[in-house]
This record gives structure tokens, sequence and C-alpha cells, in this order.
């Protein structure tokens, strides 16, 4: 995989996070994703490469879609998986909210999961936890055993959870522990992303969340160096059906980092729109608009945070 492609799709998101940020707020959350789509889709569209939309976004919220299966790119160039969500967390963007982010994670042909359009039960730690976790242990063993590996008393430990119903029974547990919880909306790339990543404030997250999200999550904690647990958890007779018929037989297998991401030359950009634990949003100056961003490839374990000011004049 060309060195240099990974600093390409940053580029894609920062202009899909720029077009998306304009909608801030406003309460419209298709045409924020629909801003974000085109400008990402346009992007592509300059770089040499080959790229299958292996993970595309869409599908659930009826929404403009990079669909699956969609070619992107000039066809010149490596052979590549794209796993993306142009804007990931778009109530949270339309209200104004924190931790909305604009993401894409690549790898080579075949090494991105396919996953149907249906929720998996995760958990995300970073590097110092990694060897420690276990998704179908107890909520009480997990917390006490990720405290034991970065050394620090349950009651300073960080789970990041999503604020459902179908977790308060999890959340009551997580609190019988005394570990300290932080409830999110939406998001849970950049809050699984954050708990591998150092210094973010959020030492696990546990919980059900999207499963095409799930790959691309494994593909950003792979880049920091931690591991990530998954269950499959079709939510619907239809998503049931549609597992089958990509091979998910066993929906008791623990879907491992591995099996959602294949290999260390996979490559995570993503761009803030709104400020989260992963990253600071879009700011719109007088002449200037700011973006914040992160790249990494878990081959050579770099990670790079780029703060770009980007001149309007040259946008237009």
């Amino acid at each position: 995989m060309d060195r240099n492609l990974a600093l390409e799709f940053v580029r894609v998101t920062e202009s899909a996070a720029i077009a998306a940020a304009a909608w801030m707020g406003k309460g419209d959350k298709i045409s924020a994703d629909k801003a974000a789509v085109d400008e990402m889709r346009s992007r592509f569209n300059q770089i040499d490469f080959d790229g299958i939309v292996k993970i595309g976004e869409g599908e659930k919220d009826e929404a403009p879609m990079l669909y699956t299966g969609e070619k992107i790119g000039t066809g010149k160039g490596p052979a590549m998986d794209v796993a993306l969500d142009p804007v990931e967390g778009t109530t949270n963007l339309s209200l104004g909210l924190p931790n909305s982010i604009s993401v894409v994670a690549t790898g080579p042909r075949d090494h991105l999961l396919s996953m149907p359009g249906t929720y998996t039960e995760q958990l995300c730690v970073g590097p110092e936890a990694k060897e420690v976790i276990d998704i179908k242990a107890s909520v009480k063993v997990n917390i006490h055993n990720i405290a034991k590996a970065l050394g620090k008393p349950v009651d300073e430990v960080t789970v990041v959870i999503l604020n459902r119903p179908r977790h308060e029974a999890m959340i009551k547990e997580i609190r019988d522990t005394g570990a300290r919880i932080s409830l999110i909306e939406h998001g849970t790339v950049a809050a699984g992303v954050a708990a591998a990543m150092p210094n973010s404030g959020v030492d696990v997250m546990m919980g059900t969340g999207g499963a095409p999200e799930a790959v691309i999550t494994a593909v950003g904690v792979k880049c920091f160096g931690g591991n990530m647990q998954a269950l499959l958890k079709p939510h619907k007779d239809k998503f049931l059906e549609d597992a089958r018929k990509m091979g998910f037989h066993d929906l008791n297998k623990v879907l491992t980092m591995e099996d959602l991401a294949k290999g260390n030359n996979v490559t995570f950009a993503a761009t803030g729109i709104t400020s989260g634990p992963l990253l600071k949003g879009v700011v719109f100056g007088r002449n200037t608009v700011t973006t914040h961003s992160v790249v990494m490839r878990a081959r050579t374990r770099t990670i790079r945070y780029i703060e770009a000011i980007h001149n309007i004049g040259d946008m237009k």
C-alpha cells in the first residue's frame, strides 16, 4: 500500500467534515449527511486507487449513501476495501451536540469484514488492557481485570456506553463495580477508538452498537495498538437472514480484531465535525476553516494528528 495514501484519505475526511459542519445545529441531518457524502465521493474519485465500499452508510437511516459495493477511486493503483461513515453522529451534528466525526478506514481487498446492517455487542480497550478482556465474561470481571492492567483502582476506570434502554442492566452492573460512566447519545466509532487512545479520558467502551461501525472502530483501535471483541446481535429476522447469507452461522462466536480487520496493512483517518473525546470539531473563522484530524497506519503504528487551516478562498 502506498505509504502516502493514508494522507490522501485524511483530505477526504477533512472535506466531508467541512461540508457537514455547515449544517451544525440546523436540525437537518439528511442534508448534513448528503453534503458530506457528495464531498467524500468527489474527493475519493480523484485518488489513484481501486476502491470498493465494503462498509457503506445510510441504509439504516434512509440517508444518502455511499453504498456497499460502490466502486470509488480512479481504478488505478492498489485494490482496497473501504469502510466509511461521512458523518458518524448525524443526530448529534443536527442538534449541535458534541461527538460527530467523518471517518474512513481502509485495508487491502478482502481484509475488512462485511457486516449486516444490524448490531454487535462491543468491547474496546487500549494497549495496556488488550490481553485481559473477554466479552463473554461478566462486566464486573472485565472492569476489574482492566483496572488491574491499567494499574489504577476500579473507581478511576471510565466506561463509555450508549445511553439506551437496552443498556439499563449493563449500566447498573458498571455502577455496582464503582467504575465511572460516560454516557453518549451517538458515536460509537469515536468512543471506541478513544478507549484505545492514550489520555482521552476513556478507558473502555462497552455495549451494543452498529455492526458496520464495529469494523471501522476495529481498524482505529488496531492502529492505536488496542483490542476489540464483538458479538453479532441481529435485532430483526431480516438481519438474522442477512447474517446467515454472509456466513455468520454461529452467533456465539466472538469476533476478534483479526476477524473484523485482517492484518496490519490497514489505515484509519478521521476528522472532527463537532468536538468529542477523539477530536476537536470544525472551526469557521473569518476567512479560514480549521480542522482537526487523526490519520494512522497499523503496520508502522504511526499516528499523526493534523491541525489544518484551510483558506476559504482556495476552497471555492
